[in-house]
């Protein structure tokens, strides 16, 4: 009886054993998928063509174990990394092209994926859920007809009555920020019904309040950059994309390479998706201006700088924000990854890093995240591009100076505090004789008035003959007094209080 229970007793140690071993090859396998899925699209030896046709083959080899792993993956990387969207499309494409059910399993799971961030919230993981949606037409997964019942199915919630204007405009926004990615196929394919889509559109952006936007603007005057209200602003850079019959410039399409493959594939439908209904105590992402800092003129060298209603403007300024959105927790690595910005070689990245640096840092009614963070986003960016960033910065500094007149409150205080948090980190070095001419100024002026607090920063930051040393002996009247202790029992009529007390 013992030698059983003994005999067992090691069977059923064996057992789990093998099941431990078992489960830990399991993760490792799962690992091992989402390492290959996270990483494709990344710098290599081999092409990006090669390496999707290589990982569609082993995910599709691995299917039948890891089906819901591989549907979870794929969603989050094309929700998390938006600029990858495209090469997670093509994947999929090339998946839905072997195996027609895992197609329809997948659009299944992302239309679910989809309804939960509109339930939950998540407005800008619905808004790239939606991007994917599209892009996958492209890939041959969807019909072009079912994503435009979708568009327009979100674009009548954008006519609901008695709900907030911010939840109407969030629907047109997104629809119209997904039509760069798609806007080609459907034109080729539905162009009645994409017009269609489009007139509603701009009859609901005609009618739309927008007393919201003096009070968001930086500058009171729109001299020498319109400061547009965001959707008109991409409404803009739709028609000009319209125009040129829908062809952009940045967005890489991996899925041409294998469009011979993909056009044979079977399509699949979107089911019916409404929005949910909005409810009390439901948040939307807030209205804003548009920053413009910089025009072509202003980038001699190098790349043109697209113009203002160019939508690879759009494209590359939503880019920039993503990559402070994922790493503003860390300052070093998020210079590092604005600095790596793939398409660098085509653009005047400096400007456009510092033009969107300062939007962040000047939106209003607050900023995203601590002012301290872009001031040390902006020091590590000039360490690591000490040829350019510095002189970029320099520029912008005085083109912010000398609209200053008219630069909202709020912003001008952010102003301050950054110039002299920054100064404060290269030595103060400035040159401060270019800014002389502004000491004939009335003293409440604001050019004049910045300086003074400037100096009066840098006083917190430093001590009063540093602050003095630095600064043009023209300028001294705005060199804050010296502080100097008070003791009030030294000062005149002292001893009567003290024979009183």
């Amino acid at each position: 009886m013992n030698r059983r229970r003994g005999h067992e007793e090691e069977d059923g140690y064996d057992r789990l054993h093998r099941k431990r071993r078992r489960v830990s090859e399991n993760q490792e396998i799962e690992d091992r998928l989402e390492s290959l899925i996270l990483r494709v699209g990344e710098k290599s030896s081999s092409s990006l063509e090669s390496n999707l046709e290589g990982l569609a083959s082993v995910l599709e080899a691995d299917l039948s174990t890891f089906r819901v792993k591989i549907l979870r993956i794929l969603t989050d990387c094309a929700i998390r990394m938006p600029e990858k969207c495209t090469i997670y499309a093509t994947l999929v494409g090339l998946l839905n092209a072997k195996n027609y059910n895992f197609g329809g399993e997948f659009v299944d799971y992302i239309v679910k994926t989809f309804k939960e961030n509109l339930k939950t919230g998540k407005w800008n993981a619905a808004r790239y859920c939606l991007r994917f949606i599209s892009d996958l037409v492209n890939c041959h997964v969807l019909a072009a007809s079912s994503l435009l019942t979708l568009l327009e199915t979100l674009v009548d919630s954008a006519n609901e009555d008695g709900v907030p204007q911010v939840r109407r405009d969030w629907f047109v926004f997104a629809v119209l920020s997904t039509l760069p990615w798609v806007g080609r196929e459907l034109y080729e394919k539905k162009e009645s019904q994409l017009d269609h889509l489009l007139v509603t559109i701009e009859v609901f952006l005609n009618k739309r309040s927008k007393k919201h936007w003096p009070a968001l603007k930086v500058w009171s005057a729109d001299s020498p950059h319109l400061q547009e209200e965001y959707l008109d602003c991409l409404w803009a850079q739709i028609k000009k994309l319209r125009q040129d019959n829908w062809s952009e410039k940045h967005i890489p399409r991996p899925y041409l390479a294998f469009d011979s493959i993909l056009c044979e594939a079977l399509q699949h439908t979107l089911p019916s998706i409404q929005p949910p209904p909005h409810n009390e105590g439901d948040t939307y992402p807030m209205p804003r201006v548009i920053f413009r800092m910089f025009d072509y003129t202003d980038c001699p060298d190098g790349p043109v700088l697209p113009g203002a209603h160019s939508i690879e403007r759009f494209l590359i300024e939503e880019h920039l924000h993503n990559i402070i959105e994922a790493y503003h927790l860390e300052r070093k690595e998020c210079a590092a990854q604005l600095l790596c910005f793939p398409y660098k070689a085509k653009i005047p990245l400096e400007y456009c890093i510092v033009e969107v640096m300062f939007a962040e840092l000047f939106n209003l009614p607050v900023p995203r995240y601590l002012e301290i963070c872009y001031g040390s986003i902006l020091i590590e960016l000039c360490k690591l591009q000490p040829s350019t960033m510095p002189q970029v910065l320099a520029q912008a500094t005085e083109i912010l100076f000398m609209r200053i007149d008219t630069m909202n409150i709020a912003c001008f205080d952010r102003f301050v505090n950054w110039f002299a948090y920054h100064l404060s980190n290269f030595q103060y070095r400035w040159s401060w004789e270019d800014w002389e001419g502004c000491i004939q100024l009335d003293p409440e002026h604001p050019k004049p008035r910045f300086i003074r607090e400037v100096l009066g920063k840098c006083l917190r930051l430093s001590y009063h003959q540093r602050v003095k040393d630095m600064t043009p002996e023209t300028l001294a009247p705005l060199v804050p007094l010296k502080p100097e202790p008070i003791y009030k029992y030294s000062m005149e009529g002292a001893g009567k209080i003290n024979n009183i007390s």
